[in-house]
């Protein structure tokens, strides 16, 4: 047992192995460089996805994007290209990508515990012939995200499983304050939390495709 407030860190991969054993042959050789036909129904399927980039000091971030089922186009069986929507212009993860080009997603498809998680290389791309397949509610994408695939795996459910994500009963959205008043507690905004609260209300989803 550790001394409270002390660490006892891993610094090693064989201390990592020692703890956690060698993966199974079946999760070892799961990983290929080409997308199956069912890699494709996926994606055809998912509405969402989380995007994890890093600088070239190493610095990362995550970030989601969500559109109808089937947003993430396939160019082909090593190429997919996702659209960028309206959102708050800080272009975290896409500043990453112009210092660092390697990314990180994971497909989810509600109601399901296994993901799609793809590894890869991307470049940011202003138009495409591909741009006009990507309207939604009469919204053309002012950029897409080009993703050359390294690696691609489906993950299983034993996470999902673990935190009931899917299961309606264990929802409790109510327990945290609304958005605006998060805002409001941890920035000094401009804007009066009646405000912010008008603003994050019924007519924010006029803004989607804004």
């Amino acid at each position: 047992m550790s001394e409270p407030g002390r660490f006892v860190e891993i610094t090693s991969e064989a201390e990592l192995r020692e703890l956690l054993g060698e993966p199974m042959p079946r999760a070892a050789a799961k990983d290929r460089a080409r997308l199956h036909d069912l890699d494709q129904d996926w994606l055809a399927a998912s509405p969402f996805c989380f995007l994890a980039t890093a600088n070239a000091d190493g610095s990362c971030d995550v970030s989601p994007k969500g559109d109808p089922p089937g947003f993430t186009r396939v160019l082909d069986d090593t190429t997919l290209a996702i659209p960028e929507r309206a959102g708050n212009r800080r272009a975290d993860g896409f500043r990453n990508i112009l210092t660092n080009p390697h990314v990180g997603l994971i497909y989810l498809v509600p109601g399901r515990g296994d993901t799609l998680r793809i590894n890869g290389r991307a470049r940011l791309v202003r138009d495409a012939a591909f741009f006009d397949q990507m309207i939604v509610k009469g919204h053309r994408p002012q950029l897409a995200l080009v993703v050359e695939i390294e690696q691609i795996f489906f993950h299983c459910a034993k996470a999902f499983m673990r935190s009931a994500l899917w299961q309606p009963e264990t929802w409790n959205p109510g327990a945290l304050p609304s958005y605006a008043q998060t805002i409001k507690s941890v920035q000094d905004t401009r804007e009066s939390l009646e405000e912010l609260e008008q603003y994050y209300g019924p007519g924010y989803a006029k803004l989607l495709y804004g």
